[in-house]
């Protein structure tokens, strides 16, 4: 499926054509989600990139319509004392793909080239360390029969400094500044070096990185979804045509009149 022209221009995109163009392309995730199903495939999609790089409203777009059985979200928090304790991609591993199953990481094991690194929640000794085993890690996860796809979420300095602004003042956003926020932007270049590390390090042939534009919200979910598509080549599967079946009457009876005193939601609205 191509976009319409409109969403090609590279402007701003207007809202009822952004709708018609998700909608086009959550369709399509429907039919991927089939297919995977019913050839048992194995896929992780990891989103990383800056504080406020859209991954969340990246991910809820492509994950909104599809089952949460197939499409799995893994958004881990902080490690415990036992899981510091642990070979590091111990805890991401337990999360891998089952057949029929695409999980999506938001974050992942690159929080050791990441985060970790830059504010210091790891030696240098084991941040090179990660860098050196990642890619054989890699390609012993592909070698087994998953499918890889990294997506960077590429933000500018100055769109990055207006959503937290609008984190502040807003009480529907202030939930999204977490403790790492503030210094990530004044630890800007740190984070760029840290970036370029990374990808130098990790963007290898059998699980290469992506970078995707984000300053535009709207077109990078459009965007990353059609990606996605892309990535995985897909069929639509046949599926018989479902007939809703008739009531039951044999057994009938006034089912409302029982729940006459019961306590009700008061209807506010």
């Amino acid at each position: 499926m191509k976009p319409d022209n409109e969403s090609t221009n590279g402007g701003k995109l207007k809202r009822k054509q952004y709708e018609k163009e998700l909608r086009k392309l959550q369709a399509e995730l429907c039919l991927l989600q089939e297919w995977v199903k019913h050839k048992g495939l194995r896929a992780i999609v990891i989103f990383e990139g800056r504080d406020a790089a859209g991954k969340g409203g990246v991910i809820k777009a492509i994950t909104e319509r599809v089952s949460p059985r197939t499409f799995r979200l893994v958004a881990l928090p902080a490690p415990s004392d036992r899981e510091k304790s642990q070979m590091y991609m111990q805890r991401y591993m337990a999360h891998f793909p089952a057949a029929g199953e695409i999980v999506i990481f938001d974050r992942s094991w690159y929080n050791r080239a990441g985060v970790e690194h830059v504010m210091g929640f790891c030696t240098k000794e084991q941040h090179k360390r990660f860098l050196e085993l990642c890619p054989e890690i890699e390609k012993y996860i592909v070698e087994g029969g998953i499918q890889l796809i990294k997506i960077w979420l590429e933000v500018s300095d100055e769109e990055q400094k207006a959503r937290f602004e609008a984190r502040i003042d807003d009480p529907l956003r202030q939930w999204k500044l977490s403790p790492m926020d503030l210094p990530s932007r004044s630890r800007w270049y740190d984070y760029s070096r840290a970036r370029d590390l990374m990808l130098d390090a990790t963007d290898t042939e059998h699980a290469p990185w992506h970078i995707m534009r984000s300053d535009n919200k709207k077109r990078a979910r459009l965007n990353c979804i059609r990606h996605i598509l892309d990535a995985i080549p897909y069929k639509k599967v046949d599926r018989e045509k479902v007939r809703l079946p008739k009531r039951d009457m044999e057994n009938a009876y006034d089912d409302q009149a029982t729940l006459e005193g019961r306590k009700f939601v008061r209807e506010a609205y």
